[in-house]
């Protein structure tokens, strides 16, 4: 069991993290309010950065790390360093502290910003985000007012394997958009805007919905097996990519 939580208040204060892609985000909030928020370059800095950042926006705030009541993660799909590096900074902060945790959807974070970026009209988003190696990180969600429910979970595929899906009528967002063309009359959101200002309202949700787990408890999500090509696989793709880029 995770330690004891004390019910959802105004004064409920939370951390939130996200290094699943290559922002390095961070939010604080304090009951539904997102009280400080920053973005950092992510990849392989976060390890180095997410840390002082976090005890610099607390400073701001005057808060200590004790005043947390709780830790929230992205937990992916992303970056296997940064979805490891969000978690064990979790794990760890929440062990240290006696505080539970709370997982995020990183991808779910993306729609998130989408809703945000069209003043709340966005009832449904489809999510695609460059996952690398030719392929996408996708996932559909539908807007509730709870927040967000999963149409379809987080996966992986090849974009053409997404370019024939028939338009729901969701918004498509992220940035694997410059991968692939949407339903005729999607609304598009292929830029982030504000992702730490997301995961802390995604925190806040989950919080009052009690989703919170023992650190221990506390694992990425993976959706790829398989993170690097061999040479001939490498030399494959060159190949197969040539005669495109020769076509006229």
């Amino acid at each position: 069991m995770p330690p004891p939580f004390a019910p959802f208040t105004a004064s409920t204060r939370l951390l939130a993290m996200d290094c699943a892609g290559d922002t390095l985000s961070l939010a604080l909030t304090e009951g539904d309010a997102v009280r400080e928020a920053r973005e950092s370059p992510g990849g392989a800095q976060s390890s180095d950065t997410l840390l002082p950042t976090a005890q610099a926006m607390l400073d701001a705030l005057g808060w200590t790390w004790r005043d947390l009541q709780g830790v929230a993660f992205g937990q992916g799909p992303g970056a296997f360093t940064g979805l490891r590096t969000a978690c064990a900074v979790a794990q760890g902060l929440a062990l240290g502290l006696d505080r539970p945790v709370m997982a995020v959807d990183s991808l779910c974070l993306v729609a998130e910003d989408a809703w945000a970026q069209s003043q709340g009209s966005l009832r449904a988003c489809t999510v695609v985000v460059d996952a690398r190696m030719g392929e996408l990180y996708h996932a559909r969600y539908a807007r509730c007012d709870a927040g967000w429910t999963v149409v379809r979970a987080p996966g992986l595929d090849r974009p053409e394997a997404l370019v024939g899906e028939t338009d729901d009528g969701s918004d498509w967002a992220g940035n694997g958009l410059a991968l692939l063309t949407p339903p005729p009359g999607a609304r598009t959101w292929p830029q982030q805007a504000h992702r730490a200002q997301a995961l802390g309202r995604l925190a806040i949700a989950a919080a009052r919905s009690g989703r919170w787990l023992d650190a221990a408890d506390a694992l990425p999500l993976y959706v790829r097996d398989k993170v690097a090509q061999t040479t001939a696989e490498r030399e494959q793709a060159r190949a197969q990519a040539q005669p495109a880029a020769e076509a006229p």
